[in-house]
């Protein structure tokens, strides 16, 4: 794994991180995840030296069911990100890469993975489009929506922000967030590894056999 460590004192509080428009917008004034980088800025993956919490969700699956996402994956390694499907890149790319490396798994250990794409533009990613556009990815993704302001809530417990979708200056509905990929140990439901938006499959492939089992990468 290409590999940074934070040390997370600050976390929650001082520092923050860029948000995207999946192409666009940043959001320096509101606090996230985050803490005096060490040497190595470059890399994929931030180890943290606390891990987070895992969100306190109870939302809407693809479905049309309820579904609390500390109870359905405790337990299991478990990767959560914060998106929208009407993204026309980061979105894609990020989950397209998830999808890619997840199938180098032994089946068994693909069984055990959890993946969780959390909409950040809920008035328009309703459970069957949201299905819809997860299944073209991987079936066994787990997408979830519900209000926007549960969903704000539950990202900025991870240090991500997530602003309520707008129009641009075109015309055109975006949605801007961070772009950060949590990893969740199955030993201890903590969130320990964060990936940004410049993890390659590569990064993926090399690092979800320890993740799987609780390792660190």
């Amino acid at each position: 794994m290409r590999t940074k460590k934070f040390a997370a004192a600050a976390l929650l509080a001082t520092a923050s991180l860029t948000l995207t428009a999946c192409g666009s917008g940043n959001d320096s004034d509101k606090p996230v995840a985050v803490v005096s980088e060490q040497a190595g800025s470059d890399k994929a993956a931030t180890v943290l030296d606390k891990p987070f919490e895992k969100p306190d969700l109870v939302l809407t699956d693809t479905q049309g069911k309820k579904y609390d996402l500390r109870k359905e994956t405790e337990g299991k390694p478990t990767l959560i990100y914060f998106g929208y499907t009407h993204c026309p890149d980061v979105c894609p790319s990020t989950m397209s890469n998830i999808a890619v490396a997840k199938k180098q798994l032994p089946k068994a250990e693909q069984d055990e993975l959890r993946v969780v794409f959390v909409t950040t533009d809920p008035d328009r990613d309703k459970p069957a489009e949201l299905g819809k556009w997860l299944k073209g990815i991987d079936p066994r993704f787990i997408g979830l929506t519900g209000d926007f302001p549960t969903i704000q809530a539950g990202a900025r417990t991870l240090g991500i922000s997530i602003d309520a979708p707008h129009k641009d200056k075109n015309g055109k509905i975006i949605s801007e967030h961070g772009t950060q990929v949590i990893a969740f140990s199955p030993k201890t439901d903590g969130g320990y590894v964060l990936y940004g938006e410049d993890a390659t499959v590569d990064d993926y492939t090399k690092d979800l056999p320890e993740i799987v089992k609780g390792e660190k990468p």
